[in-house]
């Protein structure tokens, strides 16, 4: 494997880092108190990848076994214990565990400790998955075909 081809060319530099205070207020809140931080999303990572932070309070919530055809996602635990499934069994995955899922690689996540918990979900390359999340709040609401729709638009293929 070798490096990509330069995407910067110029000499200098660029000052283009951004920061993000450890307070930043997170940009989704679910009704059942779960959120999610875009650290940083496909649109300005210019799609390389998406990072977000996603806390999850006590209570049992998560998808179910689903894959991706376009994207991978990895999961690092920050705080808690998060149950991972891995495509054969649910782990127990704690602070500083890391799961990668290629793209196909059958995975779910859920929170069933009984205690918060949150972990980084990186995605690559950058997908504009904060639409997928904000849509989660309407989601079960839909029609079968209208929520098939929604998450065939954003590569989620749930497993029956």
């Amino acid at each position: 494997m070798s490096y990509p081809p330069p995407r910067y060319t110029g000499d200098t530099g660029e000052v283009t880092a951004t920061y993000r205070p450890a307070d930043h207020e997170p940009e989704l809140v679910y009704a059942n108190g779960n959120s999610v931080h875009y650290l940083a999303t496909g649109a300005t990572t210019l799609g390389d990848f998406g990072l977000y932070r996603w806390v999850m309070g006590p209570g049992r919530s998560g998808p179910d076994p689903h894959f991706h055809r376009s994207i991978s996602e990895s999961f690092y635990v920050l705080t808690g214990t998060v149950s991972i499934y891995n495509g054969t069994e649910w782990i127990k995955a704690t602070p500083d565990d890391f799961v990668h899922v290629p793209p196909g690689g059958i995975h779910g996540f859920r929170n069933e400790s009984g205690a918060p918990a949150s972990m980084l979900l990186h995605f690559s390359p950058g997908a504009p998955r904060e639409k997928y999340f904000e849509g989660l709040v309407t989601a079960a609401q839909l029609g079968d075909e209208e929520k098939l729709a929604f998450y065939l638009a954003h590569d989620n293929i749930w497993l029956d």
